[in-house]
């Protein structure tokens, strides 16, 4: 269907494709809510068969690995987020896969410009598009649904609201959720039509990245958790087992874009908008294990790392985008909690800027069971090419992560790496490297 049509509530359209991504979007702006991509793999009950079959943010990948929350992107002043569904490994007994959206700090009728549509995830080309117009006070909605029919796919618009938010919609197909509070009986669907540095001679080898891993499957028969853990000056610190992140994988993220008031003087800065255009920003972590071997886990001489051998720490790529769905990320196997004493997530400038004055970047931990946890960063008031992210600590067991948000200045001649090193007190050998 073309870029432009919209469907009306209710009706249906073919999905060809094999696999298909489900981009939720709206219009950014001040005072907007900020919304979440979900979906729940129903059988032929209407109902989820188990907890496993709701994926959201706290738990990104579902256990047949045929649905997968990809995070949000904001560009142009529209923000989406996204989910993709390879309906070709959607098992036998589910009969629908339900499309839905949750605010967080406000109604749907805040948000302008709601819509959800359907794409071909291999070339990108529109199948399906509904525009929700009528939302009011809405703070959840199945704006609409991908079901079977005689052996095919098709995706039909619902546009049906509740009025309590993810938690309510959950509850009303089947999910048992654990809150701090009594979860609420389901509610009555509302319905509304220098040189950078690698380590000299690391204490132990690290392995080629592999291909991409699947993340573990999601444990059953635990209630799922919908809180949202955002890291402050005043609160930095959460620890991990409270949160219910104490195992499978747990994703890093940094998201950035280049300040809307740098963007306005392109006209003025076309030689330092043109360098931007070339940023490259370096995700890395240097880690210190339970038995003092210690490491820096970075693209710059191949030091990708391993999940499932030391030190249980895997950069996924090399991103040049800022993109959650792409981006730079880190995933850290919680399976091995015990093998850690401590990690420094850290961002390096590798090209294309002198500093990080004019960035705005968020970090994301997404444990593959329990709460999200996110911080933005301040604003860069100093010559920095080193950025301190977070400080993840074991504490009996227990890892706490820290935000840190500390931009620091290396030395003339010191490499932007060497700079962590001294800040923490890793005392590691550093040389020359590249990648």
């Amino acid at each position: 269907m073309g870029a432009d049509m919209t469907m009306a509530k209710g009706s249906n359209v073919p999905v060809p494709a094999p696999a298909v991504r489900i981009e939720l979007g709206w219009t950014s702006g001040a005072g907007v809510p900020d919304a979440d991509a979900s979906a729940l793999l129903l059988a032929g009950s209407g109902k989820v068969r188990s907890d496993d079959d709701f994926i959201f943010y706290n738990q990104a990948v579902h256990s047949s690995g045929a649905v997968r929350h990809e995070g949000k992107k904001t560009e142009g002043g529209r923000v989406t987020d996204a989910l993709l569904v390879d309906l070709a490994r959607v098992e036998a007994a589910v009969e629908t896969v339900v499309l839905a959206a949750s605010t967080d700090g406000g109604t749907f009728g805040r948000v302008p410009g709601l819509f959800v549509r359907v794409v071909d995830a291999a070339n990108g080309a529109e199948i399906a598009r509904y525009d929700s117009e009528d939302a009011t006070v809405e703070t959840a909605f199945v704006l609409g649904e991908l079901y079977r029919r005689q052996g095919a796919w098709k995706f039909r618009a619902v546009g049906q609201g509740y009025g309590s938010g993810l938690e309510g919609l959950a509850t009303d197909y089947g999910i048992s959720v654990d809150e701090p509070q009594q979860a609420p009986p389901a509610p009555a669907a509302v319905q509304h039509p220098p040189a950078p540095a690698a380590p000299a001679a690391p204490a132990a080898p690290l392995q080629a990245p592999p291909p991409p891993a699947q993340a573990p499957a999601a444990a059953s028969g635990q209630p799922v958790r919908l809180t949202k853990v955002t890291l402050t000056k005043e609160a930095p610190t959460v620890s991990l087992t409270k949160q219910g992140g104490t195992s499978g994988a747990m994703r890093v993220n940094l998201n950035w874009e280049v300040r809307k008031q740098f963007k306005g003087w392109a006209s003025k800065l076309g030689r330092a908008v043109a360098m931007h255009a070339d940023l490259d920003l370096d995700l890395c972590a240097l880690y210190e294990l339970s038995d003092g071997r210690k490491g820096v886990v970075q693209a710059l001489g191949n030091a990708f790392g391993s999940l499932d051998q030391p030190p249980y720490v895997l950069l996924d790529g090399d991103d040049r985008t800022g993109a959650v769905a792409s981006g730079e990320n880190l995933t850290i196997n919680l399976d091995h909690i015990n093998d850690f004493r401590r990690i420094v997530i850290f961002v390096t400038i590798y090209e294309g800027a002198r500093s990080f004055a004019d960035l705005s970047a968020t970090v994301t931990l997404q444990p593959q069971h329990g709460a999200s946890i996110d911080f933005s960063l301040d604003e860069c008031t100093v010559p920095s090419t080193v950025c301190a992210l977070a400080l993840i600590t074991n504490n009996n067991g227990d890892l706490f992560v820290q935000r840190e948000a500390r931009y620091l200045v290396p030395e003339r001649g010191v490499s932007p790496q060497r700079t962590i090193d001294y800040a923490y007190g890793w005392g590691m050998n550093w040389t020359p490297g590249r990648k």
